[in-house]
């Protein structure tokens, strides 16, 4: 089984984050598929989960867990960490902590160790909707939605707090008025979208850095991936013996974020795990700064489709592109 450093959260009182975590958000959603795949990382050796109400994948994830601690693969729910995350339309002050609630209801859990705002976005309280309308768009009240976050961590429901999405233009809102500041900024990162201006922001204010899409994500546009398709990375790749995502993976964990990295193949989570036993060299690292590069996930053409008209907020504020 893999050995998985930690990495110490300076805000709230979660257990050490284990430095690769493995997503769960994939759609269509076959709940049996994605217990299995759960119950196959523990095996190798993952305790790092991350889900979200918006994924619906809480429910296996928990069960998956669950099992796990009956079969004796974990000691206790104790040994995982869990992150969840909150959705738009619950983004809202009175609803942030019915939808934790909700979703520790799901999981069949006590507490979640960190939890999310997913968007820097608050919609219309509603059924959720993908992709959501533009007039449902409405302005985000940053303090009063991270007061209730701080009261799920004054609570124990949830060990540590944090956001999604969010650019150093939405740190510098939040931070102006949190108590306790986020403990994770989860964000879109990989070789091609490498978010040096953010990280060097989260690094001056403590703020640890999670990597989503850190193999390139979907091929949402029709154009390829960026990632994988990358010949700088499969020259290193071939270069060192290991594989692109590999190699992708062992440089986001080298600027010191952890990887949020898909997959339910068997064979490929444990591919994943293996990038702590050897390293880039300094020639490696010089080729990767110089990738090309591209963002992927958007507000507007993601969340939202390219048509129809915001009514209530600056499209600008609800930007998630940052070089």
């Amino acid at each position: 089984m893999a050995s998985v450093p930690e990495v110490t959260l300076r805000s709230g009182n979660a257990r050490p984050m284990p430095a690769i975590g493995m997503g769960t958000a994939k759609f269509p959603v076959v709940p049996e598929t994605t217990r299995d795949a759960v119950l196959a990382a523990v095996e190798l050796g993952f305790r790092h989960f991350d889900t979200a109400s918006m994924y619906s994948t809480e429910k296996p994830l928990g069960e998956a867990i669950a099992e796990a601690v009956r079969r004796g693969l974990v000691a206790s729910r104790g040994e995982v960490f869990v992150t969840s995350k909150l959705w738009c339309t619950q983004c809202h002050p009175h609803l942030v902590l019915p939808s934790l609630r909700e979703s520790l209801q799901n999981l069949q859990m006590e507490y979640v160790d960190l939890y999310l705002i997913h968007w820097p976005i608050s919609l219309k309280p509603a059924p959720p909707v993908f992709p959501a309308k533009p007039e449902d768009a409405v302005p985000f009240d940053f303090e009063g939605v991270w007061r209730a976050m701080e009261e799920c961590q004054r609570l124990g429901l949830a060990k540590a707090i944090g956001v999604s999405n969010f650019t150093t233009k939405h740190l510098d809102k939040l931070l102006a008025t949190a108590t306790v500041p986020p403990a994770v900024n989860q964000v879109e990162m990989n070789p091609a979208w490498q978010q040096r201006t953010l990280r060097k922001y989260c690094a001056e204010k403590g703020i640890h850095v999670a990597a989503y899409s850190p193999l390139g994500g979907q091929n949402w546009t029709g154009e390829g991936n960026a990632v994988m398709d990358s010949e700088v990375l499969a020259e290193i790749a071939q270069a060192r013996g290991k594989s692109v995502a590999q190699v992708a993976l062992r440089w986001i964990y080298e600027q010191g974020v952890t990887p949020i990295v898909k997959s339910f193949s068997k064979e490929r989570l444990k591919e994943n795990l293996e990038i702590f036993d050897w390293a880039l060299t300094d020639d490696d690292l010089l080729k990767i700064s110089q990738n090309p590069q591209k963002k992927v996930v958007k507000a507007i053409g993601i969340l939202f489709p390219t048509e129809g008209e915001f009514t209530s907020v600056d499209p600008s504020d609800i930007d998630i592109v940052e070089e």
